[in-house]
């Protein structure tokens, strides 16, 4: 038997207690990661909202076997956001698509989920009206005419059913009831609502394809209002990526149990503090930068010293010459020459022992300067 068959189906509980200490831990590591990021000044922050958003739209989309062009994906989403990042790689209507939907989902968390919205952020996953060469139907509610939502896997003949989504009758009902709740209001922790919403929403299955993406994308819209912020810094898409066997599992378990659901709920609040974690990693470059000016406050630098500096934090490839810094800088190589005497007076940079024809520069580790971690 499915949850949704069940006579006390949606009403979703869980060990409140049980989860108290998790959940405490989970909040207040929440409330410590966003407070750091939003201190590293409003450019880096930028540039830390685009490099999340941008995985998030790769591995939510990931996730389903989708696999988007990640220059597309980061040109679409600046473009939108209004971010100067030199040339913009052209986009597709499918990539513009997923990209419209996280953005309204996360930048306009504040307002009210409903029937429109979701039919909107539909018809964006699928501006062809179709999912591959199948033609499904596009914003609206799912029918029986493909026959029952299954979530299969396995050859045919040896298929293996993992869940079984309510009749299509039954859909405008069901999802009355989700947005009236998701919408209303509750003593329930937001983060929780974040979880309950995952489940629900993907245990109804509404349409005909993309009910994955949608169901995560309103768990970060539910997550956006927990922290009361449009600003994106971790991915919870990125982490059930990395764990979705995992994923897939705990679902499955839930959907053909009760609706006793903390194991979800665990499982959830678990996922969100390891996406802390798996933050840094895509997050490195801006981390980096944000480090290295915060040691640094004391120092003096021109505009060109400042984007010389910018670059090699982005990740310069091969060596800084002063050929190259007066490329870089658009100046004389006599004025690049001087700005690099400067900084290797001031420890910022040194000569790079490595040799070559021409002499390089690297940036240096400030030495007992420390920056407090996240």
């Amino acid at each position: 038997m499915y949850i949704h068959q069940r006579d006390d189906w949606p009403w979703f509980h869980w060990d409140q207690d049980g989860l108290a200490i998790q959940l405490a831990a989970v909040r207040h590591r929440q409330g410590r990661f966003i407070g750091r990021m939003e201190a590293i000044g409003f450019q880096l922050c930028e540039e830390a909202v685009l490099s999340t958003l941008t995985q998030d739209v790769l591995k939510s989309s990931e996730i389903e076997g989708d696999v988007l062009d990640i220059d597309q994906v980061r040109s679409s989403l600046a473009r939108r956001l209004g971010l100067d990042i030199g040339a913009l790689t052209p986009a597709g209507r499918h990539v513009d698509g997923v990209v419209e939907m996280m953005l309204d989902a996360t930048q306009k968390y504040q307002e009210p989920l409903t029937e429109a919205r979701l039919f909107g952020w539909h018809a964006a996953l699928f501006p062809t009206g179709r999912s591959g060469m199948q033609k499904i139907k596009v914003g609206a509610w799912r029918d029986e005419s493909t026959g029952s939502m299954q979530v299969i896997s396995g050859p045919i003949g040896k298929e293996r059913v993992h869940d079984q989504a309510p009749g299509a009758e039954r859909l405008a009902a069901e999802m009355s009831q989700f947005l009236s709740w998701f919408n209303g209001t509750s003593p329930i922790d937001p983060v929780l609502k974040a979880a309950q919403a995952h489940l629900w929403f993907v245990t109804v299955h509404p349409f005909d394809d993309g009910n994955g993406r949608i169901a995560r994308a309103i768990a970060d819209l539910a997550l956006a209002r927990s922290e009361q912020s449009p600003k994106r810094f971790y991915s919870m898409s990125s982490q059930i990526w990395n764990e979705r066997n995992d994923y897939y599992e705990i679902l499955e378990r839930t959907q053909k149990n009760t609706l006793e659901v903390t194991p979800w709920m665990q499982w959830f609040l678990g996922c969100l503090d390891r996406a802390f974690d798996g933050a840094e990693a895509p997050l490195a470059s801006v981390l980096g930068k944000a480090r290295f000016w915060e040691v640094n406050a004391g120092e003096s630098f021109n505009a060109r010293q400042r984007k010389v500096i910018n670059r090699l934090l982005d990740g310069f490839e091969g060596k800084l010459t002063s050929s190259k810094w007066a490329k870089l800088a658009k100046c004389s190589q006599d004025t690049a020459h001087r700005a690099i005497v400067d900084l290797v007076k001031r420890g910022i940079l040194a000569k790079d022992t490595g040799g070559g024809r021409s002499t390089g520069y690297l940036l240096t580790e400030p030495a007992g300067k420390t920056s407090p971690g996240l």
